[in-house]
């Protein structure tokens, strides 16, 4: 008999079932591996390789030619949306007394690194003494008060979208209820404004008129189901989907059986993707579109869109497209936002929100999504009562921040999360707005559909 894996799946209740390796009790994949030996491969830190193999394994990577080849394409910009760590006029003008001491400590927030982690965060949350942590929960209320107004439910569900509500489509296309009715409303939402018009349909694919959007690019498009929606009830003509990952059972197919509809998958980050010199967008107007867009992808599309991008190789200043047309992204993971990439960081410097509070921040706004809060959620007029919860709880001498959190009632760790999420969201559209778009943050669907339920609008009025 055939020797097996001796690694225990506990899940699965048996052991597993590959060939182990020579003179091992475990296959490949469960070989007791020493962390010092073991190091993210260069080309895709997705996965690991021996410190004495990565000379061999750097020449045979199978993402090498892939990633070769990227580098060739014309779009291909290393870093050209990715923003900078700090800006030199703002920091000039906003820049606090000490802050070249700060920088030059050992606090793992305040230093150089272009990536956050959660760990890191919290970590510098839980290192905050007491009185700087109440002070920041003040701090937090009051920018929430002055600046995150009339945020509107707007749950939209637009006529044309009647054959998916109504799974009037393919049976083969994947429907789930939830993501079928973001979907819609991100759409809804985009003809409200006067982006998209309703009276398109399959048989109005010319746009002779001049007043139609041929063009589509959606941004971490994963599988692109979104623009497949658009694509069945709005008539679009051209489709870029722009995603870095690799994912089976993607629209694509069913796409590319649509007449007259041109597909052109990008497999780049949108933090190295000029739109300006994709050929065969160049000539066309286009809107973007983005469902859940995690953490910092939200500003890197953002930036790309519309930002007037430095390349840090020449400083060589490129010029924002011509052609956009309107801009729907509904964001998410909050926590995942890093100083670096965040649009406007002159916004939050103005509101006296520094980088440190900016990571503790997005450290929180993951609390409004770790729990099924359900109907415990208190509406925007009892948040501020909860927030003077948190700073009246008494605290004994050694008493700490991971104490006070502990004891936080998850309704108010709710609160605060969502609070948090607001402000980021906020900064970004007053970004736009300064851009020239005609902006909206919105709700766009309950937060029992999901609570990751902020859109972000906008349209070009130049060309509307």
């Amino acid at each position: 008999m055939e020797t097996r894996c001796k690694f225990w799946l506990p899940k699965k209740k048996r052991f597993c079932a590959n060939i182990p390796l020579n003179e091992s009790l475990f296959c490949g994949n469960h070989t007791p591996r020493s962390d010092s030996q073991w190091i993210p491969c260069p080309i895709d830190p997705s996965h690991s390789v021996l410190k004495e193999n990565l000379e061999g394994h750097v020449r045979r990577c199978p993402l090498l030619k892939q990633v070769q080849s990227l580098t060739l394409q014309p779009f291909y910009q290393k870093g050209i949306n990715a923003g900078k760590e700090e800006d030199q006029e703002e920091l000039e003008t906003f820049r606090p007394e000490g802050a070249d001491d700060l920088e030059s400590s050992n606090d793992p927030v305040s230093g150089s690194l272009d990536n956050i982690l959660s760990e890191m965060k919290r970590n510098a949350v839980y290192s905050m003494t007491v009185l700087d942590f109440y002070k920041l929960i003040e701090k937090i209320e009051h920018v929430h008060e002055s600046i995150c107004k009339d945020i509107q439910d707007s749950y939209k569900v637009p006529e044309a979208c009647g054959i998916w509500i109504k799974r009037e489509v393919d049976r083969k296309l994947p429907f789930q209820e939830k993501h079928v009715m973001q979907q819609v409303s991100i759409l809804g939402n985009l003809e409200g404004l006067g982006v998209l018009k309703s009276s398109l349909g399959k048989e109005r694919a010319d746009y002779d008129d001049g007043t139609g959007i041929p063009a589509v690019v959606e941004f971490g498009a994963g599988r692109g189901y979104l623009t497949q929606m658009l694509a069945d009830c709005y008539g679009i003509k051209k489709v870029f989907l722009v995603e870095r990952k690799s994912y089976k059972l993607k629209a694509d197919r069913s796409l590319r059986q649509k007449e007259s509809l041109i597909l052109q998958r990008l497999r780049i980050d949108i933090e190295d993707l000029n739109l300006n010199a994709v050929e065969s967008l160049r000539e066309d107007p286009y809107i973007a579109i983005g469902k859940h867009l995690c953490g910092p992808a939200t500003d890197l599309t953002l930036r790309c869109c519309l930002g007037e991008h430095c390349n840090q190789s020449n400083a060589e200043l490129q010029s924002v497209n011509p052609n956009l047309r309107g801009v729907a992204i509904a964001t998410c993971c909050h926590h995942l936002c890093q100083w670096k990439h965040y649009i406007n960081k002159k916004y939050l410097l103005e509101l006296g929100i520094s980088k440190e509070e900016f990571h503790a921040i997005t450290w929180f706004t993951s609390w409004a999504v770790d729990a099924d809060h359900g109907a415990d959620l208190p509406d925007v007029t009892d948040c501020k009562l909860h927030l003077e919860s948190i700073e009246k709880k008494q605290c004994g001498e050694d008493y700490g921040v991971d104490d006070i959190v502990r004891n936080m009632k998850a309704v108010e760790r709710a609160v605060l999360g969502f609070i948090c999420k607001k402000i980021i969201d906020m900064g970004r559209l007053m970004w736009m707005k300064e851009h020239g778009l005609d902006a909206e943050f919105v709700k766009y669907v309950p937060s029992s559909v999901s609570p990751e339920n902020h859109l972000l609008i906008g349209r070009c009025p130049n060309h509307l």
